[in-house]
């Protein structure tokens, strides 16, 4: 199995970052490291969150014309 691979090595403590705000969001508890105990379900919803905050994030920098 591979692992993901961040392309911007500085950015990894902020993609943590907001990993950890979306999963507080939708009500699943994460920890530094391993989450392999997580369900799929609850996985999902994390990264569903995370994907609704950057669709968000860019259609706000769109209306602002940044």
């Amino acid at each position: 199995m591979s692992k993901s691979k961040v392309i911007v090595p500085e950015a990894k403590a902020a993609l943590d970052q907001f990993k950890m705000q979306a999963a507080s969001e939708v009500g699943v508890n994460l920890s530094n490291g391993y989450n392999g105990d997580i369900t799929a379900r609850q996985a999902g919803s994390v990264g569903g969150q995370m994907v609704k905050k950057m669709i968000e994030k860019y259609e706000n920098d769109i209306k602002s014309g940044k």
